[in-house]
């Protein structure tokens, strides 16, 4: 009678035949385990102010459309499965919300819940001149803000990459999304952007396939490139020391568009980089893999 001994595939008397068997079942339960994994999406969901909520819109023939309010969603997807990106504003309060949906010729409402968010908040005490804005300067970024809201209404069809994005710059990120500042006791509108810090000169990029849209040197951002990355979802990049593109030029992801500076209304150089989608400042983290 003869006895079978099972052979531990790094016992010393292992048969080279043995170790490979081990090995390649390793192999295979690794890339089992691999692909059960859920893979990642761009832009990350978030459904709280100045995030993004990711809505399902199930399957269609077609791309879906989708708005919240009257103005139009990014949606993503395959006739297997379409999703509806909704930026939400920093200003929404929590609670229930809902976009309207076209899919497969049937209109319909998609509901979700917005989740409360508590942001950071800086007092400061500055100079009042320093706050206030004479006449003349309030005029002119009055009519700036009036044109940048042109820029932010823009929608171009959806993008056919993914949505994940690079850092357009190198650097620290030094003020936050969403950040209040209090200067004198006066609250000023939530930050809008990721500040990066950058010695002037430093390499600005493109975070994703884009066409430029609008250049100029604006009273708060000094040097602006505004990039629309299609289906209603724009970059801005401020505060540049040199614009190298000029408007209707196409971009790949991570070419150069300009260089880091300190112009505008700023007390360092930085880039300020928003991110905007259906109209609203949402936060650039959501696209980074950070």
């Amino acid at each position: 009678m003869y006895k079978f001994i099972q052979k531990h595939p790094c016992s010393r008397r292992a048969t080279r035949r043995d170790v490979l068997l081990a090995a390649l079942g390793t192999m295979g339960l690794a890339a089992s385990t691999r692909a059960a994994e859920p893979q990642a999406v761009w832009p990350r969901g978030l459904a709280v102010p100045g995030g993004i909520a990711r809505l399902d819109l199930g399957p269609a023939a077609d791309r879906p459309q989708a708005w919240s309010d009257d103005t139009p969603l990014l949606v993503l997807g395959d006739a297997i499965s379409w999703t509806a990106l909704a930026g939400i504003p920093l200003s929404a309060a929590p609670g229930a919300a809902r976009v309207r949906a076209l899919v497969g010729g049937q209109e319909r409402a998609v509901n979700y819940a917005i989740a409360p968010k508590t942001y950071r908040e800086q007092r400061l005490k500055v100079a009042p001149g320093k706050v206030d804005l004479s006449p003349d300067d309030l005029a002119r970024h009055e009519r700036e803000h009036a044109h940048q809201q042109e820029v932010m209404a823009l929608f171009s069809p959806a993008p056919a990459s993914d949505l994940k994005m690079r850092q357009p710059t190198p650097g620290t990120r030094s003020s936050s999304f969403g950040l209040r500042r209090v200067f004198n006791g006066q609250a000023r509108n939530p930050h809008s952007g990721m500040d990066i810090a950058a010695a002037t000169g430093t390499a600005v990029i493109s975070p994703l396939a884009a066409t430029v849209v609008d250049t100029g040197d604006y009273f708060f951002n000094g040097n602006t490139v505004w990039l629309d990355h299609g289906g209603g979802l724009l970059s801005m990049m401020c505060h540049l020391s040199r614009v190298d593109v000029r408007v209707g030029e196409r971009l790949a992801a991570g070419q150069r568009l300009g260089a880091v500076g300190a112009t505008g209304r700023v007390t360092g150089p930085h880039l300020h980089w928003t991110v905007c989608l259906n109209r609203t400042a949402v936060d650039p983290a959501l696209f980074l893999d950070v």
